[in-house]
């Protein structure tokens, strides 16, 4: 089961996350999602865990509890939405000529 994990306070590293679920089960990764440029946390992130039935008694445990600091929401990640191709929504250069 892939568990959505945000409001993470930015001080948060991956294995303080993986031992928080790991009081529920089995958790195959933990990863705190960082900024690309800047390699900072972005306040969220995603716990995959073995088991649906422990990843669901750690989202009912650990959903608007407070961990470090901040009250975590915890939920079952939704499947990632597809972005499409950018330059045909915005407008701007056409870089296939085509009219």
């Amino acid at each position: 089961m892939n568990i959505f994990v945000s409001n993470i306070n930015f001080k948060t590293q991956n294995e303080s996350l993986l031992k928080l679920f790991s009081a529920y089960g089995e958790v195959a990764d933990a990863r705190i999602i960082t900024d690309r440029e800047t390699g900072r946390s972005r306040g969220f992130g995603f716990v995959e865990m073995s088991n649906d039935e422990e990843g669901q008694a750690a989202i009912d445990a650990l959903n608007g509890t407070d961990f470090e600091g901040k009250t975590i929401n915890v939920a079952i990640a939704r499947p990632r939405e597809e972005r499409g191709d950018h330059r045909s929504s915005r407008g701007g250069y056409n870089h296939d000529n085509r009219y």
